[in-house]
């Protein structure tokens, strides 16, 4: 189908057009060609009428040609304006020489099939003209007047098919009227498939908040496409756990004492083993009222040491998170991840995710030792958790990757392998 747009100056005619362009993008949407050629050679509008017409005409067989392909294709074609309202201007400026030439081509012109016409109060569309502020295109009143008569007796002669869009309400009523009258319908684009739930795991300063913001850094298709990752939204415990440090300091001034730490050097260490399941049930009540959307990876991070560290860590996660997602394990020795823990440390900015540090007793005592490799003796597998086959890969995150190509490298064998476990789980 070949649709036209037409109505008075200022009605959002070119602006309906540009977000059709945009949400259907086989629909072959056509700038007014009037504007368009005076544009080009540098016309105005109401002096240059001699010339105008002169360039229209030799102008529209391109255009033409253009709509010819298009429908021939099998796409539909809507158009900004056509020459029919340009005759109507000219009746209504007194343009002879260009009415006496409309009148000898009229029927050799390709006309559309459908006329839509936006309708508004004479005053919207000049209250419109005076905020788009340009004065190239402003037309006054007893113009448009008389070009309106004039365009309205033509439709009717000719007998066209006019739908009437009225533009004076809401423009998603406006856009919503102009999909319906063009019959279109929105295909969204097909998405890549994505791991809805990533289980982030290695020691303090293993590299997982590095390769977070790495991950962030691509662009979405990419991240979904090569990594089988989708919007990024990441619940890290450690913040959390910095909250109840600060509490403890709070009770601490009331004179209670510390409830879940202690004072450790210039940091804090965990005094109540229960409070590393505490974190693990924080983050499950955020998966619980916020799920995974569709086009979204939930990430949950966290470092977890000691005999049993992972075994009952995992064992507390989320059903929802155990059954639908992956785990990925970044393995750097102690001596690696202590060397890391002193080099990221800033005292001024000891509760950021890339500054913060575990106070080295609490490394040794806590983090020396873990269960990971007794718990998933290969590269990769699968897991038994609560009856539950999850996933998993690990990967060696030494030495420690610095560039684009770095991270490339190491994490998209990674997690490509990852998404392929999950896939066949």
């Amino acid at each position: 189908m070949y649709a036209c747009v037409e109505g008075l100056p200022a009605l959002g005619k070119s602006e309906v057009l540009a977000l059709l362009r945009l949400y259907f993008p086989k629909l072959l949407v056509l700038p007014e060609l009037v504007r368009e050629v005076a544009e080009r050679e540098g016309l105005d509008l109401f002096r240059d009428r001699e010339r105008l017409s002169q360039a229209l005409w030799e102008a529209l067989p391109a255009r033409e040609s253009l709509i010819r392909a298009a429908l021939a294709e099998g796409r539909t074609v809507l158009e900004e304006s056509h020459l029919g309202v340009h005759a109507a201007y000219s009746a209504a400026l007194g343009d002879q020489g260009f009415l006496e030439a409309f009148a000898r081509r009229e029927a050799e012109i390709l006309w559309p099939d459908l006329f839509l016409r936006f309708e508004a109060p004479l005053e919207v569309s000049l209250l419109r003209q005076e905020v788009r502020a340009d004065p190239r295109y402003a037309v006054p009143a007893e113009v448009l007047g008389r070009m309106s008569g004039w365009l309205s007796a033509w439709h009717a002669r000719r007998g066209d098919r006019v739908e009437v869009i009225p533009v004076d309400r809401p423009p998603e009523e406006v856009v919503a009227a102009v999909v319906r009258a063009l019959g279109l319908r929105y295909t969204a684009h097909p998405a890549s498939e994505v791991l809805p739930y990533l289980v982030l795991l290695g020691r303090p300063a293993s590299g997982k908040t590095e390769l977070i913001q790495f991950l962030q850094g691509l662009p979405t298709t990419e991240r979904a496409r090569a990594y089988h990752l989708g919007a990024l939204r990441v619940l890290d415990d450690f913040p959390i756990l910095w909250e109840k440090f600060v509490e403890d300091d709070v009770w601490e001034l009331l004179g209670r004492g510390r409830l879940h730490s202690r004072r450790c050097a210039e940091n804090y260490a965990v005094a109540d083993p229960l409070l590393w399941d505490f974190l693990l049930h924080r983050l499950n009540a955020r998966v619980s009222a916020a799920p995974a959307r569709p086009g979204e990876t939930v990430v949950l991070e966290f470092s977890r040491g000691g005999p049993t560290a992972y075994r009952q860590a995992l064992s507390l996660l989320s059903p929802q998170v155990l059954a639908h997602g992956a785990i990925l394990y970044l393995s750097v020795s102690y001596e690696e991840s202590l060397r890391r823990n002193r080099a990221r440390y800033d005292r001024d900015r000891r509760d950021g995710l890339l500054t913060h540090a575990v106070p080295e007793e609490e490394m040794a005592r806590t983090y020396r030792e873990d269960d990971w490799e007794e718990l998933a003796p290969g590269d990769a597998g699968y897991l038994t958790v609560a009856g539950r086959r999850v996933p998993y890969v690990t990967v060696r995150n030494e030495p420690e990757p610095k560039t684009f190509g770095d991270f490339s490298r190491r994490f998209w064998p990674a997690l490509e392998e990852l998404f392929w476990l999950w896939k066949n789980r």
